[in-house]
Parts: structure tokens; sequence; C-alpha cells
């Protein structure tokens, strides 16, 4: 099925949720206070499993939310992972977003040069969840062919193509890192990669409970990281696709959520992929001076 997407700073996005109006009202009108958190991600840098498919920045909103509510999951089992922090970029998003009572908890997978020009002029604080790429292309075939507001791929070679080209909706991963990281140096900018949650999840709370000025002990940590574990998640309604209607996402293609395994880009990739991936992320990353999980 065609779909027509929505184009703004000559980056496409999913029309079912964005407009130009609402990534243009985020962009330049949107008023960031400074008690705000931002969740940022590029698509599919988190979650997927053997279903293939798994929401991008769903694992990090439960955390933030847990921290919120300084441990207890009522809040996360009564409301929707995407009302706990609305996507304020789309329509009825940003909708939410303005209506949301301070400190407000926002999501987006905005590009740092398209983000709310008001950030700047905040002291709001920004968390960036990156991952391994190779497995982001492989999440976000699957999920391309889930969700109807993306094109469904017609095969793997020509979308991992698209990717590395950065002619996917949402852009170029790559120039999606590079202009977040530009932030790295700064005191309201927090950034962790999805491997590092996967290997020390209570480690990895306990640095976004510093950052986020949450002073809990590490009972309450523990538990934390037990309700937002892989199995607490998949058991939770409000964190999977099955409110989600049938034109949006189609259930008979596979499960939203399931749980998270690193490296299964190994499954997909054929030799020459690979090493064509290599050469093209070391020639796109060159300069960053950054060394991420994936690249030891």
């Amino acid at each position: 099925m065609l779909v027509h997407y929505v184009t703004y700073e000559g980056i496409k996005f999913p029309p079912a949720y964005n407009s130009e109006h609402s990534l243009s009202f985020a962009h330049n009108e949107f008023l960031v206070l400074d008690d705000d958190v931002f969740n940022v991600t590029y698509p599919k840098s988190g979650m997927r499993g053997n279903s293939r498919a798994g929401p991008g920045t769903m694992w990090m909103t439960e955390i933030l939310s847990l921290i919120r509510s300084h441990g207890c999951p009522s809040w996360n089992r009564a409301v929707l992972n995407s009302d706990c922090m609305p996507w304020f970029s789309t329509r009825l998003g940003l909708e939410s977003a303005l209506s949301y009572p301070s400190p407000r908890l926002l999501t987006c997978h905005l590009p740092g040069h398209i983000f709310p020009k008001s950030f700047s002029h905040s002291s709001a604080k920004v968390i960036y969840t990156l991952r391994d790429p190779r497995d982001v292309v492989v999440s976000y075939y699957y999920f391309s062919k889930m969700c109807n507001s993306y094109e469904d791929p017609t095969s793997f070679e020509p979308f991992w193509r698209d990717f590395l080209n950065g002619e996917l909706p949402h852009g170029s991963w790559f120039e999606h890192v590079r202009g977040w990281m530009e932030m790295k140096d700064m005191e309201n900018f927090f950034f962790i990669t999805y491997e590092e949650l996967k290997q020390d999840l209570c480690g990895s709370v306990r640095c976004l409970c510093w950052f986020l000025g949450q002073d809990l002990d590490d009972e309450v940590i523990s538990s934390m990281a037990q309700n937002a574990s892989f199995m607490a998640m998949r058991e939770n309604p409000m964190c999977s696709s099955i409110l989600l209607p049938a034109d949006i996402m189609d259930q008979t293609k596979g499960q939203f959520l399931s749980k998270g395994i690193c490296g299964d880009w190994k499954n997909h990739f054929t030799v020459a992929q690979s090493k064509t991936f290599d050469r093209i992320y070391q020639d796109r990353m060159q300069g960053l001076n950054m060394t991420f999980p994936w690249d030891r």
C-alpha cells in the first residue's frame, strides 16, 4: 500500500500521527518548561525480540514513569504508555502535552535540528537512548511491515539500503545520533545505550535517578527495575499494541512487544551487507570521538 508521508524540513514522517502543523508547532512554537523531561530516540532504538517488532521508546518511557511515581507501578498499569509521556510533536500528542500538568514527561523521535527552539533557553532535561544501528534497521524493517502508517517493505535489502541512505521516515540514523551527541557535555543532557540498559538495568536506573535529582533507595530502584522488565511490560496491556486499532497496527503480522535481544542483526545481514554497513558506519561516524558498546 502506498503511504503518503508528511514531510517537514526535508524529513518524512508517518501520516497517521503527524501533520506539518504539529511538527512546525513543536519546532517553532512549543514552549519548553524548565522542569520538562524529554525522552528522545531514533525509531526502534529499544526492545525487539523474536516477534520481529518492538517499541523504540517504550522501555525508557516505562522507566521514567516509574521514577516519576517513586517506584509505584499503579500509574503505569492504569494509563497508556503513550499517555504517561505524550508524543508532543504528533497531532494527538501535542494536544495532550499542552494540557499535561507540570512537571511534564514528553517523548519524540525528532532530530536535534527540529527540536523545540525554546529548549535552548530552558533548563529542561533530555534523555537520549541509542542502540546498535544494525539491530535498529532489522527492528525497523519488521515494525514497518506491521504498522500501516509505513510503506510495507518488499524485502530487507532495499529497506537496509534506504536506512543507510537516510531515506526512511524520521531521516538518517547517523545524522540523528550525531546531532544529539553534540550535547553530550551539557549538564541537562543524559545519553545511554540500549545495550547498557540490557546489561545492567538497576545500575542504569540508579544513574537516571541521579540525573533527575531523585534520591531513591536501593530497594525502590530494584523494584523499579523489576517492574520495567520485559516480562512485566509484556503482561501490562498499557505497554502493548493490543489496544491499538487494526487500521494502525496489524496484529496478525507479529507482536509489538517481546523479549529484547542484542545482536539479532547477525541473523539477517549477509556477509556483504555486514562489510558495507561497517564501512559506511565508520565513514559517517568519523570525528565523533565516541565509543559505543557495539564498537568494542
